[in-house]
């Protein structure tokens, strides 16, 4: 099978595209036809060595995918061959079969495109476990989306939406922003434009934003956080922008907020049960058209590279996705 390898750390063009042999499911395990393949800004970091897992070389970058069920290791109940699944994993997915542990895997309805499939479980999965487990989101809070047409915050963007905040989305130009906004959100904040602290304080009213969701990092954290109100809570999701921000604890403080780590990849982990039942909901969203799982570019695998440059040079809005040839 074709595979996109990791064999030594550096930039995507470091990449390689190598035959191996086809994996055999275990006990507990699901072989899966792999028909696409999500990519997200981790898969940038962990090729480089600079994400907080690091697997053994070589490995294969790629978290989450869909396809069909091939074959059944021992004990494996609730799936059938030829079933549409879609899974999760921290790394491994970039090829062409998979064999995973049933538990991470779900099923994808007959009318939910396998593309958009692979690119829904790490976004709207963040978002999902950041504005309501971790954020608390409540319907009518105001709520303040950094790097909304990235994949993770285009996702918060339309499930705050469902969840009945007021939110204002901020992007690097105003075509992102325009974005952003077509996607749900009720205002919106170009970087280039003015001061984000003012812009964020006038959303918020007296009263300040109830959540902040940043998964950029970076000088823009501390002037959202200035903008957040008396028992908010600011979700850190990551650091896109490169640097991890050092926050003053007084603010903290003096606000009497909170800033609370979204770490999805090691909850899901945990709670297998928990991915199962947000991946289902999310699905149903995704049916009802609730939330876009948006696609912005699909590049065959073999071009996993390229696609991950894309990424590298915030040239996305919403999803890249590998598409995997019969």
């Amino acid at each position: 099978m074709k595979a996109v390898v990791c064999a030594r750390h550096g930039a995507p063009e470091t990449l390689e595209i190598r035959d191996l042999p086809l994996p055999v499911p275990g006990p507990g395990e699901v072989l899966v036809k792999v028909a696409a393949i999500g990519l997200n800004f981790f898969d940038t970091l962990i090729i480089r060595d600079l994400y907080q897992v690091k697997p053994e070389l070589p490995f294969s970058p790629g978290a989450e995918y869909a396809g069909h069920v091939a074959a059944l290791g021992a004990g494996v109940t609730g799936f059938a061959v030829g079933d549409r699944v879609c899974g999760y994993q921290t790394y491994g997915a970039a090829r062409a079969y998979v064999a995973a542990p049933a538990q991470f895997l779900a099923k994808v309805p007959d009318d939910v495109d396998l593309v958009k499939a692979a690119g829904l479980i790490v976004t709207y999965g963040t978002a999902l476990y950041a504005l309501r487990d971790r954020g608390e989101l409540k319907a009518g809070e105001r709520l303040a989306v950094l790097g909304a047409s990235g994949g993770v915050g285009l996702a918060a963007v339309e499930l705050g939406r469902v969840l009945g905040a007021r939110i204002i989305a901020c992007a690097s130009s105003p075509e992102k922003v325009r974005f952003a906004q077509e996607h749900g959100a009720d205002e919106g904040f170009d970087y280039a434009s003015g001061d984000l602290k003012a812009a964020l304080k006038a959303f918020g009213g007296e009263k300040g934003l109830d959540v902040i969701y940043d998964p950029v990092g970076g000088d823009m954290a501390e002037q959202a956080l200035r903008a957040l109100g008396s028992l908010g809570r600011f979700l850190v999701v990551g650091f896109a922008a490169g640097e991890i921000p050092k926050i003053p604890l007084n603010l903290l403080l003096v606000k009497n907020c909170d800033m609370r780590g979204v770490a999805f990849g090691a909850h899901a982990r945990a709670n297998p049960g928990w991915l199962r039942d947000a991946v289902a909901e999310l699905m149903g969203y995704a049916r009802d058209g609730r939330i876009s799982a948006h696609v912005d570019k699909t590049f065959p695998l073999e071009h996993c590279a390229e696609a991950l440059g894309e990424i590298s040079g915030r040239r996305v809005k919403g999803k890249v996705v590998l598409t995997v040839a019969d």
